[in-house]
């Protein structure tokens, strides 16, 4: 590509949606995504790549995005999906999801990273670090953020002893050492290596 587009460029078309996806990495839980149609003028003050957002940033950008943008989508793919598909292929699934629950006709899609999600219906470009770059990509990062930190709260108040509301289903040590103490619970991503070394060992959650 031989330029990226910089948020002046993209604000200038508002039939333009920005794609992102979450959790692509975690051991547990759905892989989502959002797509976001932002308005010519916007004030969302400090949006940037979700990851460099502390979580009190994210939430309250989150009523933010969802108050002024033309509209806006959230989707995800399920564990099932991902063992079905394998975490790339589910993440597009999502992605793709989030484009087509839009109710609006699009001219573009910039989507975040160096994969376009197979088949879909409108033009697109992926922006490696287009979460970084463009406005409607940080917020669509912003919206699948908050809603897999949902999921992951929905988790930890059903098995508070893995500590989800903590870690987020990655695999941190914290987590890591709860699945050898309590086992591997269904909804975990069976395919990803430490799981995958639990379920042989029968270390499941009882």
């Amino acid at each position: 590509m031989s330029s990226i587009p910089s948020v002046s460029v993209y604000a200038v078309s508002p039939q333009h949606a920005g794609v992102d996806e979450a959790g692509r990495g975690a051991l547990v839980g759905s892989v989502f995504a959002a797509a976001v149609i932002l308005p010519l003028h916007f004030d969302l003050p400090g949006l940037t790549d979700s990851k460099k957002l502390s979580e009190k940033k994210r939430d309250d950008l989150t009523v933010l995005i969802k108050q002024q943008a033309t509209a806006y989508a959230v989707a995800y793919a399920d564990v099932a999906e991902i063992h079905q598909y394998n975490i790339l292929h589910a993440a597009l699934l999502a992605m793709k999801r989030a484009v087509n629950a839009l109710p609006l006709r699009l001219e573009k899609v910039w989507i975040d990273g160096n994969r376009i999600p197979p088949d879909l219906s409108v033009p697109a470009e992926a922006v490696v670090k287009g979460d970084s770059k463009i406005a409607a990509v940080s917020a669509a990062s912003v919206l699948a953020k908050t809603a897999r930190d949902a999921e992951m709260y929905d988790l930890a108040q059903r098995y508070p002893q893995y500590g989800f509301d903590r870690h987020k289903g990655y695999g941190t040590a914290q987590h890591l050492a709860a699945l050898q103490r309590y086992g591997v619970l269904p909804q975990h991503r069976q395919d990803f290596a430490p799981v995958r070394a639990l379920i042989a060992q029968g270390r499941l959650f009882e």
